[in-house]
Order: C-alpha cells, then sequence, then structure tokens
C-alpha cells in the first residue's frame, strides 16, 4: 500500500499570520513613533518610558478588542449564510443539488458529471459542500475571533516591546536616534520574517515594512520637536 502524501500549504497559516504580522509591525511602528515623538521633544528618560508603556498596554488591549470585534463580524456573516444554506438544503435539497452542479459545470465539469459529483458530495456532507464551493468557508479561512484577538495582542507586546527597551537603555537625548535606528532594523527583519513565513518576496516585504516605519518615524519626530519648542 502506497502511503498518503500529505502536503502543508502556506494558506494553512492564514489565520494567525495575518493577525501576527499587523500586530507585531503596528506595535513596533506605533510605539517606536510614540517613543521619537516624546523624545523629540526633549522629554527626559523617565518620561519616555512612561509614553512607551503606555502605549504598549493600551496599544495591545485595542489591538486584541478590535481584531476581537471584526474578526467576530465575520464570524456572524458566516454564520447567518450557513443558517439560510441550512434552512434552503432543508426545504428544497433537489434545487441546492442543482446549485451545487451548475458551480462544478463552471469549473469544468459536463452537467452528467457534475450532478453525480453534487449527489455524492451531499450524502457525505450537503452543508460542508454549499459551504465550501457556494459560499466559500472552509476549515483554514473560518473566522476566528479568539485566536485572532490572541494572536495580536501577544505580537503587538512583542513588537512595542523592542523600541521600548532600546529607549530604556538609551539616554534621553539620543533615543530619538538610538530607537529610530533600532527600529528600522526590528522593521526589517519582521518584513523578512512575515515574508518567508508567507512564502512571499522578502525584499519588496522588507522595503514596504521598512518605508512606512520611516515614514511614521519622522512625522511623529517632527511633530514632537515642534510641540516641544512651543511648550
Amino acid at each position: 500500500m502506497r502511503p498518503v502524501h500529505r502536503e502543508r500549504h502556506l494558506i494553512d497559516r492564514i489565520g494567525w499570520l495575518r493577525a501576527a504580522v499587523l500586530g507585531a509591525n503596528d506595535g513596533l511602528v506605533s510605539t517606536a513613533s510614540l517613543i521619537v515623538g516624546v523624545a523629540a521633544s526633549a522629554a527626559n528618560t523617565g518620561e519616555i518610558l512612561v509614553a512607551g508603556s503606555a502605549g504598549l498596554v493600551a496599544g495591545a488591549m485595542s489591538m486584541a478588542a478590535g481584531e476581537y470585534v471584526s474578526v467576530s463580524s465575520q464570524a456572524d456573516t458566516e454564520q447567518a449564510d450557513l443558517a439560510r444554506e441550512r434552512r434552503e438544503l432543508a426545504d428544497d435539497p433537489a434545487a441546492e443539488r442543482e446549485e451545487l452542479a451548475r458551480i462544478y459545470v463552471d469549473r469544468g465539469l459536463d452537467h452528467a458529471l457534475a450532478l453525480q459529483v453534487a449527489e455524492q458530495l451531499m450524502a457525505k456532507d450537503a452543508l460542508g459542500a454549499h459551504a465550501r464551493d457556494e459560499l466559500g468557508i472552509s476549515e483554514v479561512t473560518t473566522a476566528r475571533p479568539v485566536q485572532a484577538a490572541l494572536t495580536s495582542a501577544a505580537t503587538f507586546s512583542a513588537g512595542a516591546a523592542l523600541p521600548l527597551a532600546t529607549a530604556a537603555l538609551s539616554s534621553g537625548n539620543v533615543a530619538v536616534y538610538t530607537v529610530s535606528g533600532a527600529s528600522l532594523v526590528f522593521l526589517a527583519v519582521l518584513g523578512a520574517l512575515g515574508a518567508r513565513a508567507g512564502g512571499a518576496a522578502i525584499a519588496r516585504a522588507t522595503a514596504r515594512v521598512t518605508f512606512w516605519g520611516v515614514l511614521a518615524m519622522a512625522v511623529t519626530a517632527g511633530i514632537g520637536s515642534l510641540v516641544g519648542k512651543a511648550v
């Protein structure tokens, strides 16, 4: 008997990878920008660390809440569609079988074979077949609010901790430069890791993440400097 060949696809990671990359990138960029902005206003090291710590905690909670709410909305929509599909299957299974067959015809099967495929799939799991092929809902892509919330909060905290640790090791008058430089290195590494995990082009992902990080820190540094001079 030939062994079963099992493949692992990158799409299997999409549920947690999107939240992880978003959380870590947001934590790093927002906290680094906050620290750079406060440091540029001539604040001392204690004030910089207080601001950075507050940004870490508030950002992590905000990311968790935002991800949970948004992904829960997606899950609610999926459940509503599945409930409607369940009713339609109970009311008119023949029409639903024909509807599924037409999907397979559009993909290249002749009608007779499409009907046979639809009948066999519906005999095993009618709702699962319609969820997958009609609604586009599968085990891989289904919404997981708790997973998204916890992943975003954890990765945001990890990303935010990097510039915060750099600021803690720097004196207030050079924190703008040390945090900016270290954060750009961290962003480049994050972009490369995210691209590698998702099978994307590393150079392009790294450049994209670094560009937006530079822009965010430059803007907040400019505002912090102006506010510091005004005050």
